[in-house]
């Protein structure tokens, strides 16, 4: 158990914190709202690690100070140090997915399957109405301007991100040249960037729990001059450091995974702004893929 002046550092001190100020042991004192809050946090650690401080409070319907001073009972100068504890536990945790389906076991009731259909979907859609209107709409639009106009576009995603990063790539060939998955080739993702120069753009997208190659060649993308617009769940994700432009996408759900339905629409949203910013020149090259797609229909 935490001693009562010791601050907490791991996730398990602050569930036993939690557990001696339920049994009104220990010197930390705190009210029952805080209580509340930081239980709420450490139930769902995850969110606590990628929001920032503003999206949280708003989440747990508290002020931003409430979470500072929260975090400054507890040991800690400031919010910061205390999202700190919950950062390292979801870094470190591997667990993630089975912590999903515990979650939708826990939630689910004898309705059947259609009914959990319909649950599932309706939290789709709030992702979705939560994704556009957070979305900045002049950074939108300078978004898809940079996927129309830079002299190449690499997109780059692992596991479940890899299919949406070859959709984006596909569509977005449909429209212009040098269009495409970061490594198509599979010679590795150092020769990939080494095909790119200062002012291309690099679309990376990756969600929690982070995939630390992802995270890492965002970096390194960015080093090199590289303009980075990325698709991820939270202003707080270690990848907004990196982008030039940065979209949040809520992903909350009972789906084992990550829930993906924001994050195409998104995807469909910059690949029809492109289009749209492309004019007669996204039409030609539609017409032309179209054109070459009839032809070789006739050879085969």
């Amino acid at each position: 158990m935490t001693l009562p002046h010791q601050r907490p550092e791991t996730l398990s001190d602050l569930e036993h914190l939690l557990a001696s100020l339920e049994r009104g042991e220990g010197t930390v004192r705190l009210g029952k709202r805080s209580r509340r809050v930081l239980s709420a946090m450490v139930t769902a650690p995850q969110q606590a690690a990628v929001s920032s401080i503003s999206e949280l409070a708003e989440r747990l319907g508290v002020s931003p100070s409430t979470l500072s001073r929260l975090a400054q009972r507890l040991g800690f100068e400031g919010f910061a140090g205390l999202q700190a504890v919950f950062r390292r536990n979801v870094t470190e945790g591997k667990s993630f997915y089975s912590d999903q389906v515990s979650r939708l076991l826990d939630d689910d009731g004898d309705d059947g399957a259609l009914a959990r259909l319909a649950r599932l979907g309706r939290q789709e859609s709030a992702n979705i109405a939560d994704t556009v209107t957070g979305i900045d709409g002049e950074a939108f639009t300078e978004a898809a301007r940079l996927l129309v106009e830079a002299r190449r576009v690499r997109v780059h995603g692992m596991r479940q991100f890899a299919s949406l990063a070859s959709f984006l790539a596909y569509g977005l060939g449909m429209l212009r040249a040098d269009a495409a998955p970061l490594d198509t080739a599979r010679h590795g993702v150092a020769d990939a960037l080494a095909q790119l120069e200062e002012g291309d753009v690099l679309v990376v997208a990756s969600c929690f729990p982070y995939t630390p190659s992802v995270l890492t060649t965002a970096r390194v993308a960015a080093r090199q001059g590289i303009r980075v617009i990325a698709l991820t769940d939270s202003l707080g994700s270690p990848l907004t450091r990196e982008a030039h432009y940065s979209f949040p996408v809520p992903n909350h759900s009972l789906f084992f995974s990550n829930s993906m339905c924001a994050f195409m629409l998104l995807a469909e949203g910059l690949l029809s702004e492109a289009a749209n910013l492309l004019g007669d020149a996204g039409l030609a090259a539609l017409k032309r893929r179209e054109q070459l797609i009839g032809e070789l229909n006739e050879s085969l």
